[in-house]
């Protein structure tokens, strides 16, 4: 029987991201997706050298690539509209939940449940408090990831000449400084990475 999730999961690359603004240069899904991976992927090997920690950046990378993946279905929803109130985002939250299922039900009976921990938190053992903590905060990475990619978008857009873009940086960069105040990790991250984003090729070989 011929399975649809990888044919599915490969349409991401036609999902394009910031609708309502002009862009300088269109971003799709997908390659936002492995962005994220790469940046969450990062943060938690300097969680696991720098801080000690304990954390799954494999994992962590695969739960960025399939981060978005809903947005195969509902489409990419701007911020300002998803979380315009409460009420809105909630709404949002459940068509989100309800797409991520839809795709789940494509894979064969025996491979799903290795793809639902990485769609869903995987607390474990109800007693293993401490690798559900763990998780909970290898996921905050990945959100941290996720911002930090479009912080990127930013940043490049800015350097094109395009002030679309100014609003959107301001208010990303104060979602990441929250991050970075709470986990050293992406504060590393925007410290020492995060500059030569938008340097020419020459300056940056």
């Amino acid at each position: 029987m011929a399975e649809n999730f990888f044919a599915t999961i490969s349409r991401m690359k036609y999902i394009e991201r910031w609708a309502l603004m002009r862009n300088s240069r269109p971003e799709n899904l997908s390659e936002h997706s492995a962005e994220v991976a790469m940046i969450a992927h990062a943060l938690c090997v300097i969680g696991n050298v720098r801080y000690g920690k304990n954390l799954d950046a494999e994992k962590a990378a695969l739960i960025g690539l399939y981060h978005d993946a809903s947005e195969i279905i509902t489409g990419d929803m701007p911020t300002p509209v998803k979380y315009y109130n409460d009420e809105l985002k909630n709404a949002y939250k459940s068509v989100e939940s309800a797409a991520e299922k839809n795709l789940l039900r494509k894979l064969p009976d025996d491979l799903r449940p290795v793809y639902e921990k990485i769609f869903s938190p995987d607390g474990g053992d109800l007693c293993d408090r401490e690798r559900a903590e763990r998780e909970q905060y290898m996921r905050r990475l990945v959100k941290a990831a996720d911002k930090l990619s479009a912080l990127i978008k930013c940043i490049e857009e800015e350097n094109a000449g395009n002030s679309e873009f100014r609003t959107a940086r301001a208010s990303i960069k104060k979602t990441i400084g929250r991050f970075a105040g709470e986990m050293p990790e992406v504060k590393d991250f925007v410290d020492e990475f995060l500059p030569p984003f938008g340097n020419t090729l020459d300056e940056l070989l």
